[in-house]
């Protein structure tokens, strides 16, 4: 099957070329951190703040892949590596696009984590620990999903009967319970503008 695929790759516009052509350098922001803690309200306001900043970037958020590319996956551990590293993949072909691309995905273990590192490539994966403590998260709940997880109405869910295992070493941590919005965004960006100018 492998002797049947020739890739192009070699004789395609060039990630240099295409990181010339928007004026930035590409990287894949990963924000890890469990369900509530504030990954996708930080992406979101990150994308605008960047977008608003003149550079060109692309969220990739949980729900949004589980509802497309990713919609034929379940929550076990197999589907949730798949899960990782469509994600992973995707976010690469953006990375190779000159694109700055945020990923906002729990990938709750240091081992999924490490799949989409592997994927991105270590150079251009810069990871950053959305941290706040469960029974903020669970206080938060904005989508009811702790509470059926207590009820057992939700199985395997992360920080309940799934485990989340913490970044040891992420570029940086930001605590949501401690932060506001603004800081939190400010914090993120003032942390990756020398590596995302030219």
């Amino acid at each position: 099957m492998a002797e049947n695929i020739h890739p192009i790759f070699d004789r395609l516009i060039t990630r240099e070329e295409r990181e010339q052509r928007l004026k930035q350098r590409s990287k894949v922001i990963w924000l890890t951190g469990l369900s509530g803690s504030g990954k996708s309200t930080i992406a979101q306001r990150l994308e605008r703040f960047l977008y608003s900043e003149g550079y060109f970037v692309q969220v990739l958020d949980g729900d949004n892949i589980r509802m497309g590319i990713s919609n034929n996956l379940g929550f076990s551990v197999t589907d949730r590596e798949e899960n990782i590293r469509r994600i992973a993949e995707v976010a690469k072909l953006y990375l190779n696009s000159g694109v700055i691309t945020l990923a906002s995905f729990i990938s709750p273990t240091r081992a999924i984590r490490d799949l989409a590192r592997q994927v991105i490539g270590p150079e251009d994966f810069i990871e950053i620990y959305i941290n706040a403590p469960l029974e903020v998260c669970e206080q938060r709940d904005v989508k009811g999903l702790y509470a059926k997880a207590r009820k057992g109405e939700i199985k395997g869910f992360t920080g309940i009967d799934s485990p989340y295992e913490a970044p040891e070493m992420p570029a940086l941590e930001i605590r949501t319970d401690a932060m506001s919005l603004e800081d939190s965004t400010l914090k993120i960006y003032n942390y990756l503008k020398t590596q995302i100018s030219l």
